[in-house]
């Protein structure tokens, strides 16, 4: 809660105002107690309408000054309580794009997602309701007890006598509050990342009729909400009823008693109508003050949620006196002596003694059954993980002596499943160049043989593509994402079976882009087609996490078993 409350360090300002607001509007409505007294007895007991009038007209004065100042209390709290949870969320998303894949696949999105939207929901309902009912509520207690007091120390004294009872269940209930609050939000998670998961594959659903299935485990996940969220709120709704049994108890003892003291002559009416007006006020401010405190321990729950995403790590760090790559990189890439596992099993060998140079311009093919470990080559250039042993150098500096923006701005990608935003197909495509004008992003759809289908678009380059690019086909998806690294023109260039997804009429235009887009760079190619690896300066044959032959394709036909049997199965169309 102190990392929460830290959050209101920026707007001083607005706090201090928003705090001076709250005093006036909960002194505001204590001095409306001594106005009642004065009516009682000045006015009603007296018989003077004159004095009666008169404090009349100045509760009212005092009714129009605490509405006011709590006009600017609630706008000022919310705003923060607005405010404080955009900027968290805002960190929350800064911190992500800088953890590795690696996590992404142990956590699952929905989850995430469930702890950007529900978890800083009730954080910006705490800050911008519960502390101001807090503090409002404090300093109304505060206010009523030092009243009370002024109007008879032995009344007060009864009542003084029912707070230590009334700590006791929150105590005892509110550490159990705050752990079905946490439990009941994990829950939501998991029902948020059940929903995202299955309606992102909603065709596969579908497909092998899995509704029925589907709907009775998302039942299961509700069902287990609803369990966690029903005990957060028996112990939420105990909390409240003990301590409002009490707070009221307490209050109706002391009417009692103050009763007998008026009827004795020891207190006039006036007075008892104000001590019991403040009475009142003090069990309403504990009553506030517990049900705070029940939302103050789910946000509490919130916060150890989003502080664990804040305080999760990336598993690559980066270098704090990074080198730097010349201004022209030549894109020589250096394996030198590389073994890699995956963290989430450390004892299974991805890559094992992997040795490999690759000159500045060339065309290296690497090929071999799934799970051989290429497209974990991929990734190991990129540093989305770090190998155990040996190194990779670019244009012979180590990549880990490199800052993730400058290594990473030296590869384009063109991934097997191509990625497509939620965008325009010109937005898509200027993914790989932000600053890109409209006409060079025209000019590389034209070299990817993409143009024409987007002009055919019903608003050409300004359509929207559609979550995933549902708008689109394999091939055409695969085009935009070619012409992706066409625009982004960089030194080295990383193909993952980029003609996977095209039909023979299609592959051959863009094996014409690929040509084109490959001159002058160094590329590295996974593929399964034979137009794309028959053209490379070198294939490199991988099985069990090593280089097992490099060479060219017809050599390698004629020499390596493995090769020549995946020539026939898969590079013949």
């Amino acid at each position: 809660m102190l990392w929460l409350f830290g959050k209101l360090a920026p707007f001083k300002g607005r706090v201090v105002i928003a705090l001076l607001a709250l005093v006036i509007s909960a002194f505001s409505w204590l001095v409306l107690g001594q106005g009642v007294r004065i009516v009682v007895d000045q006015g009603l007991v007296a018989d003077d309408t004159r004095a009666l009038d008169t404090m009349m007209l100045v509760v009212l004065g005092i009714t129009m000054v605490g509405s006011i100042a709590a006009y600017v209390r609630m706008y000022l709290t919310f705003w923060l309580g607005e405010r404080v949870s955009a900027d968290i969320r805002t960190e929350v998303y800064a911190h992500l794009l800088t953890l590795s894949p690696g996590f992404f696949e142990k956590t699952r999105t929905g989850e995430v997602i469930s702890r950007f939207t529900s978890d800083t929901t009730v954080l910006q309902t705490v800050i911008g309701i519960g502390l101001s009912m807090l503090l409002r509520a404090s300093i109304t207690f505060v206010g009523a007890v030092a009243l009370m007091l002024f109007t008879s120390p032995l009344l007060t004294l009864y009542v003084l006598i029912a707070v230590p009872i009334v700590l006791l269940p929150i105590r005892w209930i509110g550490p159990r509050v705050r752990r079905f609050s946490r439990l009941s939000q994990d829950r939501v998670a998991d029902m948020g990342a059940y929903v995202d998961e299955s309606l992102h594959e909603i065709n596969t659903v579908q497909a092998y009729t899995h509704e029925q299935l589907d709907r009775r485990l998302f039942d299961d996940r509700v069902e287990a909400v609803m369990d966690a969220a029903s005990q957060r709120i028996r112990y939420r709704a105990l909390l409240f009823a003990t301590i409002m049994s009490i707070s009221i108890g307490a209050i109706t003892v002391v009417a009692w008693l103050g009763a007998r003291d008026v009827l004795a002559g020891g207190l006039s009416a006036g007075e008892l109508t104000a001590f019991m007006f403040y009475a009142v006020m003090a069990g309403a401010a504990v009553a506030t003050i517990s049900e705070v405190i029940g939302e103050v321990q789910k946000a509490a729950g919130a916060s150890e949620r989003l502080r664990e995403l804040l305080d999760t790590h990336s598993n690559v760090a980066e270098v704090s006196d990074p080198r730097l790559l010349p201004v022209t990189v030549r894109g020589e890439l250096t394996f030198d002596k590389l073994s890699f596992s995956y963290p989430a099993a450390p004892d299974q060998a991805v890559l094992q003694d992997i040795s490999l140079q690759v000159s500045p311009g060339e065309r290296v093919a690497l090929v071999g059954p799934s799970g051989a470990g290429k497209s974990t080559l991929f990734q190991l250039l990129l540093r989305f993980y770090d190998p155990q042993c040996g190194r990779i150098l670019i244009d012979d500096i180590p990549v880990d002596e490199l800052s993730l923006q400058q290594l990473r701005t030296q590869y384009a990608m063109v991934p097997q499943e191509s990625v497509i935003f939620a965008a325009s197909a010109l937005e898509n495509i200027r993914y790989g160049r932000p600053d890109a004008a409209p006409e060079e992003v025209r000019r590389a759809a034209v070299a990817a043989r993409a143009d024409e289908f987007i002009r055919a678009l019903p608003e050409g380059y300004d359509t929207d593509l559609g979550e995933r690019g549902v708008r689109l086909s394999g091939g055409q998806k695969q085009r935009i994402s070619i012409a992706r690294a066409i625009l982004a023109d960089r030194p080295i260039l990383l193909l993952d079976e980029a003609t996977s997804s095209l039909d023979a009429s299609n592959e051959r235009q863009v094996k014409l882009a690929l040509d084109e887009l490959m001159q002058g760079k160094t590329t590295l190619i996974i593929a399964h087609r034979l137009a794309t690896v028959i053209n490379a300066d070198r294939i490199v044959v991988i099985d069990n996490g090593r280089i097992i032959d490099i060479g060219k394709h017809d050599s390698l036909v004629a020499t390596n078993q493995l090769y020549k049997e995946f020539a026939e199965l898969q590079l013949v169309s």
